[in-house]
């Protein structure tokens, strides 16, 4: 029985250890690819990184050509999305979670819910193109393409906030009502600064992506080439994935560096969302914490 038994140890501790060794090997060989697409991304857009290409509208002309159009235009993007999607996305988590009575419709509804979380974003630009552009007469307009990556990160934002209020433990709601407090007050005045944090780094993580979509874009019909900053939501515009794409598929050489060079701008836009998000969840947790 004892030899039995230590062959049982030995094989699950062999077992183990090729498991951890197998998953080593493979997070290794991620963080080597994704050093290696930084440095191949780094030595070629830094030299092209300057101020006029910041300042500059595109051009066939690669000295010439800049992100001027595309970078307003993804602001633009975000704004527009955060406006239309944030507050719907918060309300429906706040319906779903508080207001909502727990039945099967309720739960169909969820479910419903984290599948359109995992939907590929083409099918968000088939939609948006059919609905926003064609049916509702919107063209190939900032309005369009926001109200399209509204309906793309919908879901993150309602799943995330989701899981932020039902974080809240029950004995807060319990002692606001104990104190004679309304559903209404004990959601606003208690529930709501209590998930803010994690409320804010959901919506922020979803503005990410959105701002990282290519696919909805070209399908609402983003123009690659635009030459002036969108100054209305009805205005034809790009964005930096599609400046990027369209660089990419250039043949000259130039273009890819410059493509490179718009990269870069890009994860520097990701990173600071990111970090935002960082800051503000630590920074309301201390106010909770106080």
């Amino acid at each position: 029985m004892r030899v039995e038994s230590w062959k049982l140890q030995d094989g699950r501790w062999l077992k183990d250890r090729l498991f951890t060794i197998v998953c080593f090997i493979s997070t290794m060989v991620g963080v080597l690819l994704l050093f290696l697409l930084l440095w191949d991304v780094f030595t070629r857009g830094l030299p092209w990184l300057s101020w006029d290409f910041l300042t500059s509208f595109p051009s066939r002309f690669p000295e010439r050509a800049g992100i001027k159009s595309a970078l307003f235009g993804s602001i633009w993007l975000i704004l527009l999305t955060a406006a239309f999607a944030v507050p719907i996305g918060v309300g429906a988590a706040i319906y779903l979670e508080e207001y909502a009575p727990k039945n099967r419709l309720t739960k169909i509804i969820e479910i419903n819910i984290s599948n359109l979380a995992g939907v590929p974003s083409i099918v968000y630009g088939i939609l948006g193109l059919t609905l926003f552009v064609r049916t509702l007469l919107l063209g190939r307009s900032l309005l369009a393409g926001a109200l399209t990556m509204a309906l793309l990160i919908l879901p993150i934002i309602i799943i995330s906030s989701q899981e932020a209020l039902r974080a809240v433990p029950k004995s807060i709601r319990e002692a606001s009502y104990a104190l004679g407090a309304t559903r209404w007050q004990t959601i606003r005045h208690q529930v709501l600064p209590a998930a803010r944090p994690w409320i804010l780094t959901g919506n922020i993580l979803a503005l990410s992506r959105a701002l990282g979509e290519t696919a909805p874009l070209i399908m609402v019909g983003a123009l690659s080439f635009v030459a002036f900053v969108p100054r209305t939501p009805l205005d034809p515009f790009t964005a930096l994935p599609i400046q990027i794409f369209s660089w990419v598929g250039r043949p000259q050489e130039e273009f890819a560096s410059l493509a490179a060079a718009g990269i870069i701008v890009l994860m520097a836009f990701l990173l600071t969302m990111n970090a935002t998000a960082i800051i503000l969840r630590n920074r309301y947790q201390r106010r909770l914490e106080w």
